[in-house]
């Protein structure tokens, strides 16, 4: 067997299946929290590589494939500070997926005036940082030149309003999800408008037409979660129609995304506050998605976090 021969179908000397290479490149936004991110990694056994020349990522592609034992959980991260990181990315995703190994992509992102903010308290200097541009023109340059990895990337996450917590059951969530087996996995955000749409949703689903429970005194102390507040917001005949429609359009529009590589797709529903009709829906579609027999289903409830 040559080195560049894939290796996830190899046996060991002893006739012991040889272990599968895990490997997961992350990139993102400057501030976003990556750094945060691959600590958590480290946490469960991955080794972390941070921006190695696109000249060794062939090299490094070799190496995992040659030797899955070392190399079983592997994080790459790519970003802006590598020169050219589209091409660095691709060359990645190329030189793993030509020994049979498929990565794991996740982006991280955030708002640019939480961006702004992470700079300014901890005074560290943007990568792309120039005094025509400043901070602000630096993360759209970033935003620009990171475009194409986030379009690749199977998973997409905000960190705006992510405790350390949260994004450590993001990232592990999304780790254990094998799309390639049980199907597009789905990931449901409900979310309020007041506070802007989740910047990694793929599909937005308004519920602002539906009667708000928050104007009935005995359930404005409730959430959507309350099954006084879930009776009340399924108990309307058109949500009942808006649900008929979702389920059509995830019907028509997944084979399409599985056709496109897409592993996961991010709904978010919104309603004023998040409080109520967004949450009650979002439990709805994830409930019918998992008996439809799709793929896996994972729900956040982003305001019910900031409290």
């Amino acid at each position: 067997m040559s080195q560049d021969t894939p290796s996830s179908g190899a046996r060991g000397t002893a006739g012991t299946p040889r272990p599968r290479s895990h490997v997961v490149i992350i990139s993102g936004l400057s501030g976003a929290g990556k750094t945060a991110a691959s600590k958590l990694l480290e946490d469960v056994g991955y080794r972390i590589v941070d921006n190695l020349p696109a000249e060794l990522l062939r090299n490094l592609a070799q190496l995992v494939a040659r030797e899955p034992h070392n190399y079983e959980r592997l994080a790459l991260v790519l970003d802006a500070r590598t020169g050219d990181a589209p091409v660095a990315f691709q060359q990645a995703v190329s030189a793993l997926e030509a020994r049979g190994i498929s990565p794991r992509v996740f982006f991280l992102e955030a708002r640019d005036d939480v961006l702004i903010r992470r700079y300014s308290e901890t005074r560290h200097r943007h990568p792309l940082y120039s005094k025509d541009m400043g901070v602000a023109g630096s993360i759209a340059r970033e935003r620009e030149l990171l475009a194409e990895i986030r379009a690749a990337a199977d998973v997409i996450i905000d960190t705006s309003d992510l405790s350390g917590r949260r994004l450590r059951e993001r990232l592990y969530g999304a780790l254990e999800d094998t799309p390639s087996e049980t199907g597009l996995a789905l990931h449901v955000i409900s979310f309020g408008f007041k506070n802007g749409v989740p910047l990694e949703a793929d599909v937005v689903l308004d519920c602002r037409f539906m009667e708000n429970p928050f104007y009935i005194d005995r359930l404005r102390p409730l959430n959507g979660l309350d099954e006084p507040v879930r009776e009340f917001v399924l108990g309307q005949p058109i949500t009942q129609r808006f649900l008929e429609t979702v389920q059509e359009v995830l019907q028509t529009t997944v084979p399409g995304y599985e056709a496109e590589g897409k592993g996961r797709l991010t709904v978010a529903v919104g309603c004023t506050g998040g409080q109520h009709r967004s949450i009650a829906i979002a439990e709805e579609i994830a409930r019918k998605w998992r008996e439809s027999g799709h793929g896996a289903v994972s729900v956040w409830h982003r305001e019910l976090e900031r409290e």
